[in-house]
């Protein structure tokens, strides 16, 4: 498990930097000579048909964030699954902290959003924007860092990040939703009965769900709930113990987070990335910053994390919920706190489906979780790299 645990961290850490790099890129085309070569490669139709059975038409834009995501979710899925069985969540113990920090990262800033958006029903779709953390983009953070940050505080963020990432799907599942379909949901439920069998017969053969999967996800997007949760639904119903036909003991689910973890963080998000963070700046103006939605974001992020994980955590160690991760300085958990204001890839995702492309706020919107998410990574930075430490700590 400590072994798994590194190599998780080294990864998610060169993907928050590779992540950097693309934003870069994608904003430098979105405002240069190729912005129409950009956006009409966002919005290229992409059409899967089948006969009279099936047709799905799709800008590529979607089906990277309908299709590519749900295969983000399927790793998000397999990771909380194992930690909450067999990881650094196994016991209420080690649940409390994270558990408590991320209610209150979510909390803060949703309350500071609907202040500044209160009486504008549409801008107030984007309410969750502000409450998500970007794990790949933290950890990169800390990664900077180095030795001067002790492994328990890292496991902290990472735990968190998992429950906000939990908290975000529940969020997603049950206001991100569009006119339903019972008849595709009907389907959807087979689909997740016979992922249940495989499961209760300890299939191991990864191809099973693989192609069930499939075909769920299929049935979630006609059903009207987002379609990434079908790579949730499939990450739960893996195995992650189990006896093969060989009668050797195998890990079905660790097998598989293993394979995609790679093609996750250094394929799929930065073409997520890529996508979704060509902000175009020409037609923003101070005043356009300043409106409710993006102020809402920006100080969501930026305030409301920090204020909301250090206070709940604060209040969980002092009212003995939980206790402080071993050889962390509150300095340190404030610099953490901080650093979990980088919103990135979570709220790039929610802002799409609560606004559905919108241009309607002139891409402030976006640049918001930008600015918010760019502020809290410097001064979260800044605060971790001057503060003293106890001692480096390892996993037990």
């Amino acid at each position: 498990m400590k072994i798994l645990v590194k190599k998780f961290m080294k990864n998610e850490s060169t993907s928050g930097l590779i992540l950097i790099f693309v934003t870069i890129i994608a904003l430098a085309l979105r405002n240069s000579d190729f912005s129409g070569f950009y956006t009409t490669f966002l919005h290229t139709q992409i059409t899967f048909k089948i006969g009279a059975i099936l047709d799905i038409d799709k800008p590529l834009i979607l089906w990277i964030n309908d299709g590519l995501m749900a295969i983000f979710f399927l790793l998000i899925g397999l990771e909380i699954k194992r930690e909450l069985l067999a990881g650094h969540l196994s016991s209420a113990s080690k649940v409390a902290l994270p558990a408590i920090a991320a209610l209150g990262g979510m909390v803060v800033p949703a309350i500071i959003f609907l202040i500044f958006n209160y009486g504008d029903d549409f801008a107030l779709r984007g309410w969750a924007i502000p409450t998500a953390t970007d794990i790949a983009f933290a950890l990169g953070i800390l990664s900077l860092l180095g030795k001067r940050i002790p492994t328990t505080l890292k496991i902290f963020l990472m735990a968190l990040a998992i429950f906000d990432d939990l908290g975000a799907i529940l969020i997603i599942a049950v206001f991100y939703t569009a006119d339903l379909s019972f008849h595709a949901i009907s389907m959807a439920v087979i689909c997740i009965l016979f992922l249940i069998i495989l499961n209760r017969f300890h299939v191991t053969r990864l191809g099973f769900y693989w192609i069930t999967g499939a075909v769920l996800w299929i049935f979630v997007l006609k059903s009207g709930v987002h379609a990434t949760l079908a790579g949730i639904i499939v990450a739960f119903t893996i195995p992650l113990n189990a006896v093969n036909e060989k009668r050797k003991r195998v890990s079905p689910a660790k097998s598989l987070e293993h394979h995609i973890h790679y093609w996750v963080a250094f394929y799929i998000l930065p073409l997520f990335a890529f996508v979704n963070a060509g902000v175009d700046l020409s037609g923003i103006s101070f005043e356009k910053i300043t409106t409710g939605v993006s102020l809402g974001i920006i100080l969501g992020l930026f305030v409301g994390k920090q204020v909301g994980v250090f206070l709940f955590t604060y209040l969980a160690v002092k009212y003995k919920l939980a206790k402080l991760p071993k050889c962390a300085t509150w300095s340190q958990i404030y610099g953490v706190s901080i650093l979990t204001g980088v919103g990135f890839t979570m709220s790039l995702f929610i802002n799409s489906l609560a606004y559905n492309e919108s241009d309607i706020f002139y891409h402030t919107d976006k640049l918001g979780i930008l600015i918010g998410s760019f502020l809290s990574g410097i001064l979260g930075y800044l605060v971790l790299r001057f503060t003293k430490s106890k001692r480096v700590c390892n996993l037990d």
